[in-house]
């Protein structure tokens, strides 16, 4: 958003949407995501992740500061990660796998839930999305509570640590790879950073979301 505001190429109306929608993800989606990745690891067997105090809802427990800030400057920021020992599974390569599937589809279904709220507004109140001034922020704001949402699910499945793509992709890897990448994983944030200042993802995130929202918005579409 930063970037954007520099260059000029939001609204007073986009800027407004657009912080609202963050604060929304810092304090709600973030959490979601962190939460499924915890209620997955329970389920499966990590029944120790109740005592790590993530098994909640309550964004104090997920927020992490710097990330939050990056978030709401930059577009992009993170949550704490949960801590999730995988000798708690029967399978840790596919438990783990899992777990790290669960925030991802985390992300899907929020954004379908704001896709399916603007597609009732769509349908049974289009005076107040076109006509209304509160209404055509309401409009701005879901659509990038779907976008950013779409977004976050795709970056996630990037697989590279720490990333949740990442676990999925150590299911079917020799051990002696994944620990490898365990290894080394305090030095991907640069990788990941530099792919990102390159722009070299945006070819593939910009696809995988455009696919998303796309989903996450098919009944709006519908109609109109």
């Amino acid at each position: 958003m930063l970037f954007d505001l520099m260059r000029g190429n939001l609204t007073f109306g986009g800027v407004i949407a657009q912080v609202l929608v963050i604060l929304l993800m810092i304090f709600l989606v973030l959490p979601v995501h962190e939460f499924a990745h915890a209620g997955v690891a329970y389920l499966m067997g990590d029944k120790a992740i109740r005592r790590r105090g993530r098994l909640t809802l309550n964004p104090l427990y997920h927020i992490d500061i710097m990330g939050a800030l990056c978030m709401l400057l930059l577009g992009f920021g993170w949550a704490k990660a949960v801590p999730i020992d995988p000798r708690n599974f029967k399978n840790p390569k596919v438990g783990m796998a899992i777990t790290a599937l669960a925030g991802p589809v985390s992300n899907v279904l929020c954004g379908m839930l704001g896709g399916v709220i603007l597609a009732g507004l769509v349908r049974f109140s289009p005076e107040f999305l076109v006509f209304s001034t509160i209404g055509k922020y309401v409009y701005i704001f879901l659509l990038y509570y779907v976008q950013i949402n779409a977004t976050l699910a795709v970056f996630n499945m990037i697989p590279i640590p720490p990333l949740d793509g990442s676990k999925v992709l150590f299911m079917f890897l020799p051990d002696s790879a994944v620990q490898f990448c365990y290894r080394y994983q305090q030095y991907s944030f640069i990788l990941i950073y530099a792919l990102l200042l390159t722009n070299v993802l945006d070819g593939v995130i910009g696809a995988g979301s455009s696919f998303i929202f796309d989903l996450c918005t098919f009944f709006i579409f519908r109609n109109i």
